[in-house]
């Protein structure tokens, strides 16, 4: 007996729709049909009873629910191109193959700062976070205010230079986060803080020895740096603010945010520096030149500041460097010696340092000398410190390193 197709019949023939009934789908089968509900409804649509799945309200809801997602994603995919745009701009492309840098995302950058929690500096220049790697080191997160789009190029710039610099006494710079419109910036944390800090917001006593310890470390970072490669680098913000200290008090120069990259004799570059009036160098004040000569002027400022533990001040009539240089050269200049270490054992060597200080802050920058010899010249104080080894006992005290009088021998040859 031949198989009837009644989904067929009771198209081509509607009187026959009450005897197969199916208000929905119509299926044939052998011996039969079948009928289901149209997609979106349930029911027995043989009995016609079929209604939708969803109500209104639901269907509402799923309509609210579906354009949150794609929301949602378009801002993922918004975001992920804005990320993916900062950092080309940011030099991501030649950075990613620069030796000893790391690149970081910003949710690598969130979780090491717990999410921007302890902050541990702040200026003008922005932010500094407190960090913490996956091994537990501890490192600094620098966060800037803003940065020129003009500065972009000289970003990566720096970046590159201070990825070469590897130096006991130059803060090291650990990697960098360049999926934001300002990057962020990944240092080694160095415990004590700067040395501004040290001097002038805390009155424990500072031997002399470790005062002599952070002098000639803070010179020779500064030597490394204007000798290091190709191209001649400066720092150009030099001040006691920029240099930091390890738990052992060693000096770490810091904030290459001012410091350029220029060719070899083209040291008359102009350019802007943000720094502080008190350390500038008079030349750039007045012709707007910064040289590596620029930064021996700052670093004679610190050396002062080192033995007389006063904070140099400046202003439009006079300055407290001004009053120490006056008074070297009128030969009273043990009056301005801090009393901690003002002792007539030493007062002979203290002048020395202030000789070394005087000559770095002559006004005429062919006239001073350059950080290897200035360098040079606190060694040689040193090797006369008998206060210098002796403080190696004491807590803060710490005598020259076997690279220093290494050093010396070498340029006493």
């Amino acid at each position: 007996m031949p198989n009837i197709n009644e989904c067929e019949l009771r198209e081509q023939n509607p009187d026959l729709r009450d005897l197969y009934p199916c208000d929905g789908i119509c299926k044939n089968r052998l011996g039969g049909y079948d009928c289901r509900c149209k997609p979106g409804m349930k029911g027995d649509a043989i009995k016609g009873t079929c209604t939708e799945k969803l109500t209104l309200a639901a269907k509402v809801t799923v309509g609210i629910a579906a354009m949150i997602v794609v929301l949602v994603l378009m801002v993922m995919v918004h975001q992920l191109l804005k990320f993916r745009r900062f950092y080309e701009q940011n030099g991501g492309p030649v950075l990613k193959g620069v030796k000893n840098i790391r690149i970081y995302t910003r949710k690598q950058i969130k979780q090491m700062t717990n999410n921007y929690r302890c902050v541990i500096g702040e200026g003008h220049f922005g932010k500094v976070y407190l960090g913490t790697l996956k091994d537990k080191k501890q490192v600094a997160i620098k966060k800037s205010i803003k940065v020129d789009k003009h500065m972009k190029q000289e970003f990566t710039d720096e970046i590159i230079i201070q990825s070469a610099m590897r130096h006991k006494n130059i803060v090291m710079l650990i990697g960098c986060c360049l999926e934001l419109d300002v990057p962020m910036l990944v240092y080694e944390f160095v415990a004590r803080g700067s040395l501004y800090d040290v001097l002038f917001k805390c009155r424990d006593k500072i031997l002399l020895g470790t005062r002599l310890r952070i002098a000639v470390g803070s010179a020779e970072g500064l030597t490394y740096m204007h000798s290091a490669g190709e191209s001649t680098i400066r720092h150009g913000d030099v001040k006691s603010a920029n240099i930091l200290l390890d738990e052992k008090f060693t000096p770490k120069v810091s904030d290459f945010g001012t410091s350029k990259l220029l060719a070899r004799g083209k040291d008359e570059m102009t350019e802007l520096v943000i720094g502080d009036m008190s350390y500038i160098d008079p030349v750039y004040m007045e012709q707007g030149i910064v040289t590596q000569k620029s930064d021996v002027y700052g670093f004679g400022v610190v050396l002062i500041e080192l033995i007389t533990r006063r904070p140099a001040t400046y202003d439009a009539e006079r300055s407290y460097v001004a009053n120490f240089v006056e008074a070297f050269v009128e030969k009273r200049a043990r009056s301005f010696i801090d009393n901690d270490i003002k002792s007539e054992a030493d007062i002979n060597l203290l002048e020395m340092v202030g000789g070394v200080a005087v000559d770095c802050l002559k006004p005429n920058p062919e006239e001073r000398q350059d950080m290897k010899r200035v360098e040079h010249r606190l060694l040689e104080i040193v090797a006369q410190s008998e206060d210098y080894s002796h403080e190696r006992n004491f807590q803060g005290g710490i005598g020259p390193a076997p690279d220093d009088v290494a050093l010396l021998k070498a340029l006493g040859e």
